[in-house]
């Protein structure tokens, strides 16, 4: 399976020819060549992890696509103005199969951001038992080993000791950095110098991964 890390939040998964989508929102390059997608995973509203002209550049070239998202995305999905587009919706422990993805769904609401601010949901999602994104949250998911972490490493919900103390407790064989886009470049060393520390304090492996770079998981 080929992982290819976009801007900020979105991630392409590939495997025997065919895509899936996580998360394409508005901090990301305009998606273009989508053909072949056979999903998308939405892991909440927020408009740096959808948008509708992103989710609508994939629906366009993918008539047979399904999109897989928590309750509050699908009824944001359904007021925009893209027509006729139906949503799966999760929720922690469902189960979805998309040949050739099979997608586990943990968690259920976004980390809160300040207490003047409604908590929205949230879902992660672990695909084909070896990549784990758990969105805007530290989820862990109790019971599985996590191959390859998505590490969230700036945001207003989040301090970098959080996402520190959620590698080490997932204790994944490989991480990288994703949610960079509000950082500097000297953030983002910083942070992948402490997401490298904690993920080989557990014996993994940590990836500095730029948009537009990939990995064989």
């Amino acid at each position: 399976m080929k992982l290819t890390k976009l801007e900020h939040a979105a991630l392409i998964l590939e495997l025997s020819g065919k895509k899936l989508y996580i998360d394409p929102g508005s901090f990301t390059t305009a998606l273009t060549g989508t053909a072949g997608a056979v999903a998308v995973v939405i892991t909440h509203e927020h408009a740096d992890h959808w948008t509708p002209e992103q989710l609508g550049r994939i629906v366009e070239m993918n008539s047979d696509l399904r999109i897989f998202a928590p309750a509050g995305v699908a009824r944001a999905i359904a007021a925009s103005d893209l027509d006729g587009v139906e949503v799966t919706t999760v929720q922690a422990g469902d189960t979805f199969d998309v040949d050739p993805f099979t997608l586990r769904f943990f968690g259920a609401t976004h980390a809160v951001i300040h207490e003047s601010i409604p908590v929205i949901d949230n879902v992660g999602v672990l695909v084909n038992d070896e990549l784990y994104y758990a969105g805007d949250a530290f989820t862990i998911p109790e019971g599985v080993e996590v191959g390859t972490l998505a590490v969230p490493a700036a945001a207003p919900w989040m301090k970098i000791s959080e996402a520190m103390d959620f590698v080490l407790a997932v204790k994944p064989k490989r991480s990288f950095p994703t949610h960079e886009m509000l950082l500097s470049r000297a953030g983002k060393e910083l942070s992948n110098a402490r997401f490298q520390s904690v993920t080989e304090h557990g014996g993994g492996e940590f990836f500095a991964l730029e948009p537009g770079d990939s990995l064989d998981l």
